[in-house]
């Protein structure tokens, strides 16, 4: 699993910093995670693959978020991309979208598929046979999700000691990885825990947009081994947290500690700070394994 931001300061662009963006690729899937302002620069800065693209999660749409978007789906189709695009996000995405491709006569030559949201419950928005997708309804000044991702459990892993000392045909693997069991050729059966190992343990990642402090996402994301946690205020700007729908380091942190996660990693820091090390000091208060985000910085687990 590795995470690459691609933006990860809360307001207006700057020519230092980036507003909301970051790619996660897990169990072959790249999945971009919000869009802000200047994402598709930032894309090709860090050598990310646009064709590789094919499923974006907007959290919701203010313009931090979202308004580096229909810039991108206009570059894929000036570079004559065929492969259908999936947008995930809140409803009213699609006629954001939509209306400024009509008026710039730019329609695109590609399937553009919209997945609007509604539900303020948790819903799995997308699934195949690796991954599965689900929202983290968050508390903001207008209707928002998180989303976790979800590595399904994978195959079993060969033994292949064992399996060359039963000299056990090439044909049979397949089946022995997926938890079947062999019989040889004279009755004999082959226990399939005596072929294969545990396989490697799943892994998750749950990113959380902007949002108040509230414990109800708790539950969804409990014991997730990477957190990303929005933290726009320092302890000394708490007061401002409710009233703007956002959370402090601490509280992302508390929430990091009561979910049991396994790292948490700070972002979308207001701009009135000069040292984002900050950030980590205080989380750091109440949750040790805290990392911050920045632009250009890479994870990797």
């Amino acid at each position: 699993m590795k995470l690459t931001i691609l933006g990860c300061y809360s307001a207006t662009p700057r020519t230092f910093t980036n507003p909301s963006a970051q790619v996660l690729e897990i169990n072959n899937h790249i999945f971009l995670i919000d869009c802000g302002e200047g994402t598709q620069v930032e894309l090709r800065r860090n050598k990310i693959k646009f064709a590789r693209i094919k499923h974006v999660f907007i959290s919701h749409l203010h313009g931090d978020h979202f308004f580096g978007l229909v810039g991108l789906v206009s570059t894929f189709r000036m570079l004559n991309r065929d492969t259908p695009l999936h947008i995930y996000g809140p409803k009213g995405i699609k006629e954001a979208i939509t209306l400024q491709l009509k008026l710039s006569n730019s329609w695109t030559d590609y399937p553009l598929h919209f997945h609007e949201l509604t539900s303020t419950e948790s819903e799995v928005v997308f699934e195949d046979e690796k991954v599965i997708v689900k929202t983290i309804p968050l508390q903001h000044r207008i209707y928002c999700n998180g989303f976790l991702f979800q590595e399904k459990l994978g195959d079993r892993k060969l033994l292949m000691s064992q399996v060359g000392k039963y000299q056990i045909d090439k044909a049979y693997y397949k089946s022995i990885k997926k938890g079947k069991d062999v019989i040889l050729d004279d009755g004999t059966v082959l226990s399939n825990k005596d072929l294969t190992g545990d396989p490697n343990p799943i892994q998750s990642y749950a990113y959380c947009s902007d949002t108040r402090y509230n414990e109800e996402k708790i539950e969804i994301i409990k014991d997730t081994t990477v957190l990303y946690h929005e933290s726009t205020f320092l302890e000394s700007h708490k007061h401002l947290c409710e009233v703007t729908g956002h959370s402090s380091a601490i509280e992302a942190a508390t929430i990091a500690k009561k979910a049991s996660v396994g790292k948490l990693i700070l972002g979308h820091y207001s701009t009135r700070y000069g040292n984002i090390e900050l950030f980590k000091e205080e989380a750091k208060t109440v949750f040790e394994n805290t990392e911050v985000a920045d632009d250009g910085k890479v994870f990797e687990f």
